[in-house]
């Protein structure tokens, strides 16, 4: 049966200073019409180097396509040149494409409605009134309010989530029958990118698409995936149905994924890493690629092995797939249920918590009113708790954190930290106390000092606090804290981009833990790590809690994260907490219809349990804080919403249980 795009023994390499590296390695796949096809794995799989080259799309040189067929409807595109007019027809006509960041994929410059129609008179030949009509039938179609009115403005006065549909709704002006979307909702909220999924998917349904979807979250995939690719160090390692990958996966790759991943749907236990890293393109080993972390390796495994059949479509690449490897060499998930009645006292307490922001006008920048960020949230964390706290970008968890820290200006209320209050604190009194509280910032990158070594960054604070006596004890602590988050004390001269993310993750808390911190604010630390090194800095953060009774304030957007890793969750909704309890009872019971619809939008990496979900999908974006409802906040986007809820804010109201809801009918 000949398909609509077949891509054959695939190879791809990029020159460099050391060599030549292969980044693909004999890839095949297909696609037909009306699909949902899921390609998953690590960071530098070659998920999206695969898709870019059978687009023609790589820079030549560095890179180079060295042999393999891209067959689309019989014909190779592999014999046109990528600057040819054909393949430019083909590119982003028959084939659309919807990159990872929208800010970077759309011209400033210019206006959106432009840039849709440009497509559609490109490829489909229409006229410019033709093109805009259409533009403005795409944006309706995509989801966006009063498209009309809309098509004169720029890409920097849309949100994230609304421009990710500004390149849905480029990629369907040509009508495509294929749209690859490379991680098209990795830096949106989890609302956000239920609704964009839902959109694509049911776009590609109606139209008859194929849709190609590169993701590492295995979530997603559970949901939407029909067919999947798993990719490792440039290799498919298994592919096949949705259904068969998640309920009987073959190959130790995919199996540790799938012990990676934090579900909502599981009791507490302790995650399970995929132990190392891939290996870089330029030190491909010989023989399988996953051998060097795979529990099962034999010296079999020394040969490559052969992608083969099992049943059906469902294929796997190892030479151990026919065995039950259940339980051979795999360590065991240990339960570690989460209990608040033994922690300490209350370290950290915040009561009435406000943040304001000054509103200037005119010529001389005159104040003219303030704006509201953070409005009047509070929360108490007892020593060796963990209170999550979550919410969609904008509701002010950041804010909430750097308030506590004293790092902006505006803040009033109360902090208290071991019972001393210090938001009232003049700086030099308050900076004595900041060796107590640290904090975990989202990008380890750009929070280090890239002309530094590890040593300093990591020691630094021993110094500042005065927390060594002489050079010897310094250098023994600093290797200390390294070992300590699982580095190597050799590695100390190197400076942070010699270090993979999850290695500059733990210099990070590393350098947190300098101090000797009472109090560590995580915030959003491992929403920028690939699934098997989040479960490792997960596992590590709860081994240090243990070990040294610390508090955690943990910031983060991922439901299924949180409820893994906290005691306690609050749920942040501009600028208030609109529900708090203890974690197993908030995802058993959740009372605010904000909360709800935030479980209901994360996918659960199970198509069988995403079968049997309804998913209430939440419509609507966050509000500006300088156009807050009156009443509740939530009031414009919830389904239940009665007149007295945009008259008045509900109060936060606990029952008997410590169980929070500030909502004037709790579901």
């Amino acid at each position: 049966m000949d398909h609509y795009l077949e891509v054959s023994d695939l190879r791809v390499t990029f020159a460099g200073d050391s060599g030549k590296s292969v980044a693909v390695e004999d890839v095949s796949f297909y696609v037909d019409p009306g699909e949902v096809v899921c390609f998953v794995g690590e960071s530098g799989s070659g998920k999206s180097v695969t898709q870019l080259a059978a687009l023609q799309l790589l820079p030549v040189p560095p890179a180079c396509i060295e042999s393999g067929t891209v067959l689309l409807s019989g014909e190779d595109l592999m014999q046109y040149r990528a600057a040819s007019a054909t393949m430019r027809a083909i590119r982003g006509g028959e084939i659309g494409m919807i990159f990872q960041e929208p800010m970077t994929s759309l011209n400033p410059t210019k206006q959106i409605g432009i840039q849709i129609a440009e497509s559609a008179m490109l490829h489909l030949h229409l006229g410019k009134k033709e093109a805009e009509k259409k533009a403005v039938e795409l944006l309706r179609q995509v989801g966006i309010p009063d498209p009309e009115s809309r098509l004169s403005e720029y890409p920097h006065q849309f949100s994230g989530g609304m421009r990710q549909r500004i390149m849905i709704a480029i990629a369907m002006a040509s009508d495509p029958k294929i749209i690859v979307a490379d991680e098209p909702t990795t830096a949106l909220d989890v609302t956000t990118q239920a609704q964009i999924l839902e959109l694509l998917s049911s776009l590609a349904k109606k139209n008859n698409i194929a849709l190609i979807l590169i993701t590492h979250n295995l979530g997603i995939v559970a949901r939407y995936a029909e067919r999947i690719y798993v990719m490792y160090a440039g290799n498919v390692v298994e592919s096949g149905t949705s259904m068969d990958i998640f309920a009987s996966p073959h190959h130790p790759y995919t199996k540790g994924l799938l012990k990676a991943v934090p579900r909502l749907d599981l009791g507490e236990h302790r995650l399970i890493p995929i132990d190392g890293l891939p290996p870089s393109p330029g030190k491909r080993q010989k023989g399988c690629q996953f051998a060097n972390r795979c529990p099962y390796a034999l010296e079999i495994c020394e040969t490559k092995p052969v992608l083969a059949g099992i049943e059906g479509i469902h294929f796997c690449a190892c030479h151990r797939m026919q065995e039950d490897l259940d339980t051979a060499g795999e360590k065991e998930a240990q339960e570690s249920r989460k209990s608040t009645e033994n922690l300490g006292d209350v370290i950290l307490e915040v009561k009435d918590l406000r943040v304001t922001y000054p509103i200037r006008k005119g010529l001389l920048n005159r104040k003219v009113g303030d704006v509201t960020i953070l409005d009047g949230i509070s929360f108490a964390i007892r020593r060796g708790e963990t209170l999550g706290l979550v919410g969609e970008s904008g509701c002010g968890k950041t804010t909430a954190a750097r308030g506590i820290l004293k790092l902006i200006e505006g803040t009033t209320g109360g902090v208290s930290l071991m019972g001393k209050q210090i938001l009232s604190l003049k700086e030099k009194d308050f900076r004595p106390q900041r060796k107590s509280i640290q904090m975990i910032f989202q990008d380890p990158f750009s929070s280090l000092d890239p002309r530094v070594t590890v040593e300093d960054l990591v020691g630094e604070p021993l110094l500042i606090h005065k927390l060594v006596k002489d050079n010897r004890q310094y250098h023994s602590r600093v290797d200390e804290l390294l070992e300590l988050v699982g580095l190597d004390p050799a590695l100390k001269d190197r400076v942070a981009h010699e270090f993979s993310g999850g290695q500059r993750q733990r210099v990070g808390i590393a350098r947190a833990l300098a101090a000797d911190p009472d109090v560590i604010i995580c915030d959003e630390p491992i929403s920028a790590l690939d699934v098997s090194i989040q479960a490792q800095i997960i596992n590590l953060l709860e081994d240090l809690q243990e070990k040294m009774q610390l508090t955690y304030l943990f910031i983060a957007h991922d439901l299924a994260v949180v409820k893994h890793i906290s005691h306690r969750v609050a749920v942040m909704y501009l600028g208030n907490i609109v529900e708090i309890s203890d974690s197993e009872e908030l995802y058993a019971n959740a009372r605010h219809p904000y909360t709800r619809a935030l479980l209901d939008a994360i996918p659960i990496p199970d198509p069988g349990v995403e079968l049997a979900r309804s998913h209430e999908m939440l419509r609507g974006e966050v509000p500006s804080v300088l156009n807050r409802p009156a009443g509740c906040c939530f009031a414009d986007r919830c389904i239940y919403a009665a007149p007295q809820c945009r008259e008045k804010k509900p109060e936060l109201v606990f029952d008997e249980k410590g169980h929070g809801t500030a909502c004037y009918a709790p579901l």
